[in-house]
């Protein structure tokens, strides 16, 4: 495929995460295969994630298809650009097609990107996730390649006004070892192993960033058990549910 508008999104990503300074630490990149196709597999805390799930790729110059909820497909800005950059839109009332469509993706080679939680954790924490990703991967006979994002939550998240011009904000960024789904194997057991190590990514990239809230009033983007004021997975499930 030509890849006539990627490119220059992720030029013009990295021009704003240096004006924003933002202090973007990756690691784990040696575990995304450099060839050949691969499923990522990231968790959610905010409307910005897919962009940096994909620039975790780059180390090992790869270009994530992300699988995005098709709404997002009919933006007049976004549109556009989701098309053209080659994302696979999800009807989430009819899957099917999508999910076909990822798996060839993958077959054909490429880096498949997913957010397996379906929808952003207002906790913070992994919730229960869908076994879509292991799935796919399996069907098409490639790895799993867990990932963690933390920090992305302090610029937009659910519930709180978007701050995208907050500058010096570190973002962690980590892969970790993948999982190499069978086709006989239980799906429902490998995604409760895929939310083990997504979650313990999750753990290990809070636990080293390198700032605290200065204020009482910034501990909403720490989670309750970290002494945040985060709503608990069972709050937030239960927000989730009323639709607020």
């Amino acid at each position: 495929m030509a890849e006539l508008v990627y490119p220059p999104v992720i030029m013009a990503a990295k021009l704003m995460f240096r004006v924003l300074d933002n202090r973007i630490r990756v690691e784990g990149t040696e575990h995304i295969p450099s060839t050949g196709g691969a499923v990522i597999a990231c968790n959610h805390v905010s409307y910005l994630d897919f962009i940096f799930c994909g620039l975790g790729a780059r180390p090992a110059k790869r270009l994530v298809r992300f699988m995005a909820k098709k709404e997002i497909f009919s933006n007049r800005i976004a549109g556009p650009l989701m098309r053209g950059m080659h994302h696979i839109s999800v009807d989430r009332g009819a899957g099917l097609a999508s999910y076909r469509e990822a798996v060839e993706r993958l077959k054909a080679g490429e880096v498949v990107g997913v957010f397996p939680e379906a929808t952003i954790s207002r906790s913070f924490t992994v919730k229960d996730i869908k076994s879509g990703a292991v799935r796919m991967a399996a069907e098409a006979g490639v790895p799993v390649v867990p990932m963690a994002l933390w920090g992305t939550q302090r610029l937009w998240t659910k519930g709180r006004p978007k701050d995208l011009t907050k500058r010096h904000v570190p973002i962690s960024i980590l892969a970790g070892e993948p999982m190499h789904p069978k086709a006989d194997e239980d799906a429902e057991v490998l995604s409760k192993d895929l939310r083990v190590r997504m979650s313990a990514l999750v753990e290990r990239v809070q636990a080293d960033y390198p700032e605290k809230p200065g204020s009482d009033d910034e501990r909403w983007w720490l989670p309750a058990h970290l002494g945040g004021t985060a709503p608990t997975p069972e709050e937030a499930a239960k927000l989730d549910r009323e639709g607020r």
